[in-house]
């Protein structure tokens, strides 16, 4: 048998011409929080990293546009001119330089949405899903779970009714008016009320979200919550106490009957650490949007997997970092879930092929090269003020 002949050159570097970000605007769908999310809040932005091949990648960053914009003028004079076939080694670049500025805030989230693009140039210049390139295909499909607001009890209900009739087997409800209101009894009729709406054979998840302004419980509220979930089979309690509380995270974590998530407010892999060292989570949730893009996220799953702490993504915000999530999933072995905002256009208004349920309410996980998906130039025009300049 002839010795197969494979290829010998290497690709040649691909330029970055220039970067744009567009702020999305106009439907921004409401967050649950005390000061809340109008329409025309600029919460996301969609990254273009165009290329002197002709080849432009895609991300998003989970912050105000203008912050975006203003972070790709300062990290310009490092990105210019490099090789966008090299994500990890580019955004440690950006990183590297810009410490003195601060760890985690608008440069990090900028730094996001790059390198899930930089990832996705890969892709299509290689030919590769970008789950592939991250070095394995545990899955070709996944299953979303729908992620909702907290309403009162009745409304509740019907929403949850709502999209298990569009497909989902599996919820996450947070924020809103839970325990905000201060009233356990209205708590729990509300977790009462998803389940019934979910039925017994379908995942449920619920989310505090006390990285609220001002979230008015601590400890020993969460200790009885965890209590009273786990009377309705609920898969994991999500941001119980305030983002910074890791003693009491590590408390809860051993007293409560239900598994304990977090980490989205947490970015780079540095601040993980603690977190997982300590085990104050049994599921971690980096954003990939904000935490640093793919090449931190991967890390941070590395990480948490040493530990022995299940990773499950949170870019749910836009279609790309859906996109990204979904790659990941193809990559880890145990991120089996991706979490999918209920009726945002940002998500399913945006890509020429959107995303859509099989017959048992998983999402396929795109093979194409790179992210996989292709944003659609007419739908973004309704959310973007630019949008010739997110094309080549």
């Amino acid at each position: 048998m002839p010795a197969v002949q494979l290829p010998q050159a290497a690709l040649p570097p691909i330029r970055i011409r220039s970067i744009e970000a567009a702020p999305l605007l106009g439907e921004s769908p409401k967050g649950g929080w005390s000061h809340e999310i109008r329409p025309d809040d600029s919460i996301h932005a969609i990254i273009a990293v165009h290329t002197d091949a002709g080849i432009t990648g895609y991300g998003s960053s989970f912050t105000d546009g203008r912050l975006v914009q203003a972070g790709l003028k300062v990290l310009e004079p490092l990105y210019a001119g490099e090789n966008a076939l090299e994500p990890e080694r580019l955004t440690e670049k950006l990183h590297q330089n810009t410490f003195w500025m601060g760890r985690g805030g608008t440069l990090t989230h900028t730094i996001s949405g790059i390198d899930i693009a930089l990832w996705d140039i890969l892709g299509k210049a290689t030919g590769m899903p970008v789950g592939r390139l991250l070095g394995g295909s545990y899955r070709s499909r996944v299953q979303p779970y729908c992620s909702l607001l907290m309403e009162e009890p009745g409304l509740m209900h019907r929403v949850v009714e709502e999209y298990r009739e569009k497909g989902f087997r599996a919820f996450k409800i947070g924020w809103g008016p839970f325990g905000r209101a201060l009233d356990t009894k209205l708590d729990e009729a509300i977790v009462r009320a998803a389940r019934e709406a979910a039925g017994p054979d379908n995942k449920l998840f619920v989310d505090a979200g006390a990285s609220d302004a001002n979230w008015p419980h601590g400890l020993k509220w969460a200790m009885r919550t965890a209590e009273m979930l786990n009377d309705y089979d609920v898969g994991w309690f999500e941001e119980a106490v305030k983002p910074d509380a890791i003693n009491d995270f590590c408390h809860l974590r051993r007293v409560s009957p239900v598994p304990i998530a977090g980490g989205e407010v947490l970015t780079r892999r540095q601040s993980f650490l603690p977190w997982l060292s300590r085990g104050a989570f049994d599921i971690v949730q980096p954003d990939v949007t904000k935490v640093g893009g793919i090449s931190e996220q991967r890390r941070i799953a590395w990480m948490a997997a040493d530990f022995g702490v299940k990773y499950i993504g949170h870019g749910w915000n836009t279609a790309l970092g859906l996109a990204a999530d979904l790659q990941m999933a193809a990559a880890f072995a145990d991120a089996d879930l991706v979490e999918y905002i209920g009726g945002s256009p940002y998500v399913d208004g945006i890509l020429a092929e959107p995303f859509a349920l099989d017959s048992e309410g998983y999402l396929a996980i795109p093979d194409k090269p790179g992210l996989g998906v292709a944003i659609d130039r007419e739908k973004l025009a309704r959310f973007v003020a630019n949008p010739d300049a997110m094309f080549a």
